[in-house]
């Protein structure tokens, strides 16, 4: 399944995406997609309701029709730094032994195609396409070969940080993370049983059509299953969670010299089976 969150802002429905691309309105069986609809059982009880029995929802999603974060109600929004080798690379630092977790505060969400509102003082607000999972069921010290049964899906992130808050404002990355805006979620969760392997995507990012970054989820140090059991020792997990696993080279700080936004510009970013999302920065 495809589930979607469409309509303006701060009053999103919750609804799927059915075979023609077309959304299907789910209000009338869940409040959004959050908390207990992600579970196992809840994500059960979604699939077994007939796409065609839905009202179809007037317009094209991200064309006349505005998505919203695919997951509503996030408690916990997570993210792993450093977590693929040619990335640690271009930023001159080294591979980590154990994942390392940072947090963007909740605020930053925003949707798929929103406008990325620059910071009035960023000089260096940058771009990470991420692979986002979605927490399914919750729990603590989740074992290794039990982490998958975890993940409800997964979903594209735009990881939008400040490089100049993030590394030279007196430690702690979340400054540099959390700002209004600096994560695009969506446009869809993708439910894990639709992805065969979530360490064979390409992910890539634009802006103002030049491709940054094209590189492959294969390329990751510590796969999703190691970030949620290992996510899991120092945080009780909740559905609805949401981590964002790490993005590829090609960021502006790895560039010689280094490129970030500007007012005006436009990113494209994309995963393979999980859409795309688009972000005007303003």
């Amino acid at each position: 399944m495809k589930l979607v969150r469409y309509g303006d802002k701060g009053s999103e429905r919750p609804g799927l995406l059915d075979g023609d691309g077309r959304v299907r309105d789910l209000s009338a069986h869940v409040a959004d997609i959050a908390g207990a609809s992600l579970t196992r059982d809840g994500l059960a009880a979604l699939r077994a309701i007939d796409p065609a029995s839905l009202p179809l929802v007037d317009g094209v999603p991200q064309q006349d029709l505005r998505l919203g974060a695919c997951v509503a109600g996030v408690g916990k929004f997570l993210a792993v730094g450093l977590n693929y080798a040619d990335h640690a690379a271009e930023a001159w630092m080294e591979v980590p032994a154990e994942p390392i977790l940072f947090t963007k505060w909740t605020s930053c969400i925003a949707g798929p195609d929103d406008d990325l509102p620059l910071p009035a003082d960023s000089t260096a607000t940058d771009w990470e396409v991420e692979l986002g999972i979605v927490i399914g069921d919750g729990g603590g010290n989740i074992a290794l070969d039990k982490a998958a049964a975890h993940i409800a899906g997964y979903c594209v992130i735009n990881d939008i940080s400040e490089r100049d808050w993030q590394l030279r404002r007196g430690g702690t990355w979340d400054k540099g993370k959390g700002h209004d805006g600096f994560g695009p979620i969506g446009p869809w969760l993708v439910t894990a049983d639709e992805i065969a392997d979530p360490r064979a995507l390409r992910l890539w990012l634009e802006v103002d059509g030049r491709r940054f970054q094209d590189g492959s989820t294969a390329t990751m140090v510590f796969g999703p299953e190691e970030i949620v059991s290992y996510a899991s020792r120092f945080t009780t997990l909740h559905p609805g969670d949401v981590i964002a696993t790490g993005t590829p080279p090609g960021v502006g700080m790895g560039q010689n010299p280094p490129v970030y936004l500007r007012r005006g510009q436009v990113m494209r970013l994309g995963i393979d089976g999980l859409g795309q999302q688009r972000q005007r920065a303003v």
